[in-house]
């Protein structure tokens, strides 16, 4: 599990998908996010704009990255 670290309170899932360098546009996150194939926590997220805090977990291509504060 890789840890990405933000510095401020939460990040929403389609800016982290970039921030963790995942994806190169928006639009791709949008898209992985709209066909189920990103998971926040163990569950299937559709939802872009979803907030990660510290401890949250992202799911994406068979690796865990975990959201941790810095």
């Amino acid at each position: 599990m890789e840890q990405i670290t933000i510095t401020t309170e939460f990040i929403k899932l389609d800016a982290f998908l970039k921030f963790a360098a995942l994806v190169g546009t928006g639009g791709e996150a949008k898209q992985l996010i709209a066909e189920g194939l990103i998971g926040v926590n163990g569950e299937t997220c559709l939802m872009r704009g979803k907030k990660l805090y510290p401890g949250d977990r992202v799911d994406f291509q068979g690796a865990v990255f975990e959201v941790v504060r810095g």
